[in-house]
């Protein structure tokens, strides 16, 4: 089991990481009855997303002995209607580092490639961009 998440009332969870027992809190966000005092459901499913993406990168710079510490990723979630669902998950990624081309598609493929990435519906558009340093 990787997990609990016990339901708080008021449209709020708390979920609860078995192996360390870190703790994360959803609220139902403002546009749909909640409060919008935490993440919601969605907005974990977008910034999951990017925190995979920036994690296999990272991976990827350690095989190759360089550094991406301080590489930022900013999320943009949109919401569609018919049904309620995330139809775009837009990600702006800002590196601290600049590299040549060929570490620079190493890096953008791998991001690609993330098994959040892998998950998420085809219907569902990524939209990425790789920002780096002049």
């Amino acid at each position: 089991m990787t997990s609990t998440v016990i339901y708080l009332g008021a449209l709020r969870t708390e979920a609860t990481h078995l192996a360390s027992s870190q703790k994360l809190t959803t609220d139902a966000p403002k546009d749909n009855q909640g409060k919008g005092e935490a993440f919601s459901p969605t907005d974990t499913v977008a910034t999951a997303l990017a925190s995979c993406l920036l994690t296999i990168m990272g991976i990827k710079a350690r095989d190759l002995n360089i550094d991406l510490q301080g590489t930022k990723a900013e999320v943009h979630k949109i919401m569609g209607t018919t049904p309620r669902r995330i139809t775009e998950i837009k990600i702006d990624i800002h590196f601290s580092n600049s590299f040549d081309d060929k570490i620079k598609t190493v890096l953008e493929r791998a991001a690609r490639t993330c098994p959040v990435a892998n998950s998420l519906h085809p219907d569902l558009k990524q939209n990425l961009s790789f920002i780096w340093p002049d």
